[in-house]
């Protein structure tokens, strides 16, 4: 009977590896919130609720930033140690999980039976493998060493800070910026350092670069020692449309919020006109799924709130730490629109035409986060007393993973977190599941059926 219990368990982890992702996030979830629940999380006395656990162990492992309370001062020592390791893993196993479906599916490993834990065993013997996980642990380590390292130094001699409190301050927030979980451990999160570009500027750099995703990082550091060495140049089509996608997001959202923002004096309106542009891109980068907030966001105008969902719902670059529907799936769904207008019969970017099935995948991954949204915005509405526009933020923010609110979060009641739980969950680990899922399905079909075509518009 054991041994059977062992094949089903076995059959059910490893028949697919979407089902292997989800699984392993949740028992580390679960294994975070009791950790969380223990007297000796909490700086008061007696264990934390279960709901409340289980919502910050969610938050850090689909890291995204959100909380119910306040992490500087609620948790301690060793809570704040529990989150920040969830943050690693989440971020750390996401990346590798990610990158190596990614691997999968376009065709670059073979296809093998026991797909099980590649990623977080380091099981497979395929020298590329073993590669890909040195390097995403290696650049992971090196970006938030020196960004950990940057933010210590501030904090000590800008900020007289004792240097094992510089040191805590420095590398918690690195490694939180990096790995897009926005946790801060000031009540106000970064809103005091607003006019500081030596600590807003640092994080912002580690949101990027974990932004923008694992793949793009290696293969601009493979091709610029490849322009050392051969002269070549050239980016493959997923690095370009990350990158350049990417920089017209950030460089919209930083006009957009400073213009929008620019006279409001709950936000930039007491700024000069240099910091303006400091938050402006400092709030851009964030809403790319970090959640740190250097403003006031509840006292933004509603127009900067829904350009930020817009923002938030895009995300980040593919196997990264960002989350949202991501920045290529925006641009396939982008050029499409374009190929549409002009009454082309095929969708081209960067001259290359996209194959009809990629569109399909980026169609559904959008629609269904938009279904998502909707759903769970109409669900929290009935139990959480605040303005749409609030609910709304919320639930965007969960869903991408981003972690920004306009403050009602430590307000929403428990069937309202556990609203929360279930969206950042599936937000974190949707796209990348769903992707893979459709790929992996993928199959010619024998026949073709009769054409139709109904009326649109």
């Amino acid at each position: 009977m054991a041994a059977r219990a062992t094949r089903v368990w076995k059959s059910l982890v490893t028949a697919h590896p979407a089902r292997t992702v989800v699984m392993a996030f949740a028992a580390v979830t679960l294994a975070g919130a009791a950790l969380l629940s223990l007297p000796l999380s909490s700086e008061e006395s007696g264990a934390t609720g279960f709901v409340t656990s289980l919502f910050t162990s969610t938050s850090a492992v689909c890291v995204t930033g959100l909380a119910v309370v306040d992490t500087g001062t609620y948790w301690s020592g060793f809570g704040e140690g529990v989150i920040l390791a969830l943050i690693q893993v989440g971020g750390f196993g996401i990346m590798t999980m990610a990158s190596l479906l990614g691997l999968l599916v376009s065709g670059k490993l073979r296809l093998r039976m026991q797909l099980t834990a590649q990623a977080e065993t380091k099981s497979l013997g395929i020298g590329e493998v073993r590669r890909v996980l040195l390097g995403v642990a290696g650049t992971t380590l090196a970006i938030e060493l020196a960004v950990g390292a940057v933010l210590a130094l501030r904090f000590r001699y800008g900020y007289g800070e004792p240097i094992g409190q510089a040191v805590h301050l420095g590398y918690f927030h690195a490694v939180s910026a990096f790995n897009n979980a926005g946790f801060g451990l000031h009540a106000d999160n970064l809103t005091r350092y607003a006019r500081d570009s030596w600590v807003t500027l640092p994080i912002a750099a580690a949101v990027i670069l974990g932004g923008i995703g694992f793949p793009v990082l290696l293969e601009l550091l493979r091709h610029r020692r490849r322009r050392r060495t051969t002269g070549r140049r050239g980016w493959s089509l997923h690095t370009k449309l990350t990158m350049t996608t990417t920089a017209i997001l950030l460089a919209t959202g930083t006009v957009f919020t400073s213009l929008l923002e620019w006279s409001n004096p709950g936000t930039l309106g007491h700024f000069d006109w240099s910091d303006k542009l400091l938050n402006g891109f400092f709030h851009s980068a964030m809403s790319r799924t970090a959640g740190f907030n250097a403003l006031d966001i509840g006292a933004m105008e509603a127009s900067t709130l829904l350009m930020t969902c817009a923002l938030m719902f895009i995300g980040g670059g593919s196997a990264g730490t960002a989350g949202g529907i991501k920045v290529t799936t925006f641009a396939v769904l982008a050029a499409a629109i374009v190929a549409e207008v002009r009454g082309e019969p095929s969708s081209a970017i960067f001259g290359r035409r996209l194959a009809p099935h990629v569109l399909r995948q980026a169609l559904t991954v959008a629609l269904l986060g938009v279904g998502l949204v909707m759903v769970s915005t109409l669900a929290l509405l009935t139990v959480v007393r605040a303005p749409f526009e609030a609910v709304l933020f919320e639930s965007v923010s969960a869903f991408a993973t981003v972690g920004l609110s306009t403050g009602i979060t430590a307000d929403v009641p428990e069937s309202g977190q556990l609203i929360l739980i279930l969206l950042m969950f599936v937000g974190r680990l949707g796209p990348v599941t769903l992707v893979s899922a459709l790929a992996l399905r993928e199959r010619t079909r024998r026949y073709q059926l009769p054409e139709e075509r109904p009326v649109i518009g």
